[in-house]
């Protein structure tokens, strides 16, 4: 082997090694990626299957567990406080394809005949039915059973607002928030999303969950695994052209 070709191929360590990092990187990211699918797949089709199941009683509030409880279906009994409702801003899907109603998510708290409170969404109603006295038809007085899924608190986005209890102003399901601000001492640390009820003409109106969780993972790992292949491509060409070119280059 000539000098020079010594030479070229000392100048491949430095970007050489640079490449093995940067292609073990993405390879990882590629593997993880197909891990985290695996993983998605699995929590969608547990949620799937604890949404539609029969309806059971919620967990305790000291045995209330989010990774193992959160979208299971269950039913409750008891009184609503209809006086110590939240209202929490939202959108619904419209009757147009395409274009959302914007409104109000109604939070009230259902007292329990065995004791505790815990928060019902009872669903969505439209900006112009905002007062309550609007939609006096809606309000459910005395003993009643509400069946729907559980949900926990909600944690505020980087671009979702500040909350203003005193004006009553929510913009996600803060339940340890909203319950303070309400006064519910006892409230349970998960809120129940109230199911559709078929028929149903009034206001507020159930049923809004939409259990859709995205699971693009798969085009993620081709994405990483695709950088891979270009890499090994682009470095084997640059490769290629150092060796065959550098004695010609030499030599002029």
């Amino acid at each position: 082997m000539s000098a020079t070709s010594r030479q070229a191929w000392r100048d491949l360590i430095a970007p050489g090694l640079a490449s093995l990092v940067a292609l073990t990187i993405l390879l990882s990211l590629g593997t993880w990626q197909l891990e985290r699918r695996a993983w998605k797949e699995d929590l969608i089709a547990r949620i799937l299957r604890q949404s539609r199941a029969e309806p059971v009683a919620p967990p305790a509030p000291d045995a209330w567990d989010p990774a193992r409880d959160e979208f299971r279906h269950v039913r409750v009994t008891g009184r609503f406080l209809n006086d110590r409702e939240t209202l929490v801003h939202g959108l619904a899907p419209g009757e147009t394809p395409g274009r959302a109603l914007q409104g109000y998510y109604v939070l009230t708290p259902l007292v329990r005949p065995e004791g505790g409170t815990v928060l019902i969404n009872r669903g969505f109603v439209p900006t112009e039915l905002k007062a309550q006295g609007d939609r006096r038809d809606g309000l459910i007085e005395g003993e009643t059973t509400v069946t729907g899924i559980l949900r926990a608190s909600e944690v505020r986005g980087l671009f979702v607002p500040e909350p203003d209890p005193a004006r009553g102003e929510w913009f996600n399901r803060d339940i340890p928030g909203i319950a303070a601000a309400r006064g519910l001492k006892d409230a349970a640390p998960y809120l129940i999303e109230a199911d559709a009820v078929p028929g149903q003409t009034t206001w507020p109106r159930g049923g809004q969950l939409r259990v859709d969780l995205p699971n693009n993972h798969l085009q993620y790992a081709f994405t990483w695994f695709g950088l891979a292949a270009c890499l090994i491509g682009v470095f084997s060409v640059f490769a290629w052209r150092r060796l065959h070119d550098s004695e010609p280059a030499r030599a002029t």
